[in-house]
């Protein structure tokens, strides 16, 4: 059972939006997007400064849908939400010590999507490097290194989680060397998440209940985008996180906090938002195939669509 309760009229928005969608945009086939939506009634639990403990967060009732919620999907760059939320745990526990250097590998890593940075992270959180391949023994060792995140976010107990693997690098060319042998001929251990895993995470965020309030409030302060970036400058491809995603598609006085991913073969978004006069909510999307992973209008769309449908709930 997911953590929030479904909702009848959630899921009779949802699917207009969803309809609409496939109305507008034929190339986009029914197994070829998932969806979690997340709605916070008042009293609202999130973005509250820290003014609720945890145990009160998640004893919170949250109305929400999900449309293939559970497939498990190549995340891309969203993979880089669960190192941030890692590596602020292994500074809380003292496993990782904090220098400038790790701090702008974490930054850019959320801000600007670098995979640069997302190399260090990892390499931080597991105690690897990429190279050459290693001889039976060594190999052995260092996987089960890089499973070191996956272990700990398996040990937090959430059912959401337990369908996903975050242990790979993310990449502009491509593995090499034991990172090639490691994601698997197939490329069978790739990273792979599903929108309830991301909603999960991104509402333990937002809530403040991601290691501390504290923690939380560092990693909301990356998470946040200035959606006059996508106003000003309507073009600069994708390193915004706004321009072809789910922030081009809010009106401009909303706030979003969000990362983006995306390949030649997926184009994702997950997004904490804040409409003016509305409750806030959480939209995790994704969307596969080639044909889709370019198109910088589908997202827009869909983010203009959950915008409708907030204007129409009780």
């Amino acid at each position: 059972m997911p953590f929030y309760q479904t909702n009848p009229q959630l899921t009779t928005l949802a699917e207009a939006a969803l309809a609409d969608t496939w109305q507008k945009f034929p190339t986009l086939e029914r197994e070829q997007i998932a969806i979690t939506w997340l709605v916070y009634d008042p009293p609202i639990p999130v973005n509250t400064g820290g003014a609720i403990t945890a145990d009160e967060l998640w004893k919170y009732p949250v109305r929400g849908f999900n449309y293939r919620g559970n497939e498990r999907i190549y995340p891309a760059s969203i993979a880089k939400l669960f190192y941030l939320l890692a590596m602020h745990e292994w500074l809380e526990q003292g496993m990782a010590s904090a220098s400038s250097e790790l701090d702008r590998a974490v930054r850019d890593m959320i801000i600007d999507s670098s995979n640069d940075a997302t190399s260090l992270v990892v390499d931080t959180l597991t105690g690897t490097t990429s190279g050459p391949e290693l001889s039976a023994g060594p190999f052995e060792s260092w996987k089960s290194q890089r499973n070191l995140v996956n272990r700990y976010f398996q040990s937090l107990g959430w059912s959401e989680l337990d369908l996903i693997n975050v242990n790979q690098k993310t990449w502009s060319d491509g593995p090499y060397g034991r990172e090639r042998y490691f994601v698997g001929e197939m490329r069978e251990n790739r990273n792979m998440v599903t929108t309830d895993a991301v909603a999960r995470l991104l509402h333990s965020i937002v809530g403040g209940a991601a290691i501390s309030g504290d923690r939380s409030s560092q990693m909301m302060q990356l998470l946040h985008r200035d959606l006059q970036l996508a106003q000003v400058t309507p073009d600069p491809g994708e390193e915004n996180q706004l321009n072809g995603f789910l922030g081009a598609g809010l009106p401009p006085e909303s706030q979003i906090w969000s990362k983006a991913g995306w390949t030649s073969q997926v184009r994702h978004d997950a997004a904490y938002i804040e409409l003016v006069d509305k409750q806030p909510y959480l939209l995790i999307v994704f969307t596969e195939g080639a044909a889709n992973s370019q198109n910088r209008q589908i997202l827009p769309f869909i983010a203009d669509q959950f915008v409708t449908a907030m204007s129409q709930l009780d």
